[in-house]
């Protein structure tokens, strides 16, 4: 079965030709959106292909041609195009619409199976996805013919969002419930602690005082930070495990200045939540001091405000 569909899928590469460029020539010039419409497995796969499309930069939406034909047809405007897919060609419910396309002046692109039928012959453009074989062993059901399509629109859209310009920020403003955008959309000052929860302190500071601060904001770490606000250097639970396994520090009397880590692994503000995860995992912390251009410290996060977030 997979060999039939494979054996399709480089039969339909081999007929990549000028049709499919106008296609893409036809969609960019586009002032509305590409209608999908087909009937059966072949109104699934249209589905699917609108989808792609609308995801990836080129406003489209599903049309069912039977719903069409009772008053649906009226989505469709003067600027729009319409894709076809019927593997025949010969769909009823398509061709009652195509009088109706044409007198309003549509743009009309075919895909089926067929560059005789009657579809592909009253289209503007036609997009041959004839198979060898289906993959069915009764030749019935579509399979190899549906991949070949599903494939088609495929190609259609990476095409489009080539052209466009399109680029994974796009993508994830058009999926912001998704994973994937709230990696793109989301950034640190969205999940960051800012103002009197960010824990800092001064070199002076004890240990001790250092420790009540971090219990206060709990988040495992403290800032120490000069009059200014600068960054001078941190101080985490792990530091404090190691300070109290040396003999030679006393928490009431040792600065922070002298035990904290200096020169400690930051993040911008603007930079992507991603991104503060990404350098946690390459640099096994589990926290990460916010700072300006001036090195002013004006957030903190953990890891746990990831998850919350839902980035990792």
């Amino acid at each position: 079965m997979f060999a039939l569909e494979r054996e399709a899928l480089d039969a339909v590469a081999s007929r990549i030709d000028g049709a499919f460029s106008a296609t893409c020539r036809a969609i960019l010039a586009c002032r509305g959106r590409v209608v999908c419409t087909g009937m059966g497995k072949s109104g699934h796969v249209a589905r699917k292909i609108a989808a792609t499309l609308a995801s990836t930069g080129t406003p489209s939406f599903y049309m069912h041609p039977g719903e069409a034909g009772h008053g649906d047809l009226g989505m469709v405007t003067d600027a729009d195009i319409v894709l076809a897919l019927s593997y025949s060609g010969e769909s009823d419910e398509i061709l009652m619409l195509l009088p109706v396309l044409k007198r309003q002046g549509n743009t009309v692109v075919a895909m089926t199976g067929r560059t005789d039928s009657t579809l592909s012959r009253e289209s503007d453009i036609h997009l041959d996805v004839g198979v060898p074989t289906e993959a069915c062993p009764l030749a019935l059901a579509p399979t190899s013919s549906t991949t070949a399509a599903l494939a088609m629109g495929d190609a259609l859209a990476v095409a489009l969002l080539d052209a466009r310009g399109f680029t994974a920020d796009d993508f994830a403003r058009s999926h912001p419930a998704g994973a994937l955008g709230r990696r793109l959309l989301l950034h640190i000052t969205d999940v960051m602690h800012a103002g009197d929860d960010v824990p800092r302190i001064h070199p002076e500071a004890s240990i001790s005082e250092a420790l009540v601060e971090m219990s206060r904001k709990r988040l495992g770490m403290t800032a120490v930070v000069d009059a200014e606000g600068r960054l001078l250097g941190l101080y985490t639970d792990g530091d404090l495990r190691r300070s109290l396994d040396d003999a030679k520090v006393d928490l009431r009397n040792t600065t922070i200045a002298a035990v904290m880590t200096r020169s400690p692994r930051t993040i911008d503000a603007g930079a992507l939540a991603v991104e503060a995860a990404q350098l946690m995992e390459a640099h096994k912390i589990n926290a990460l001091l916010v700072v300006d251009g001036e090195q002013r410290v004006v957030g903190a996060l953990n890891i746990h405000d990831l998850l919350r977030a839902r980035v990792v």
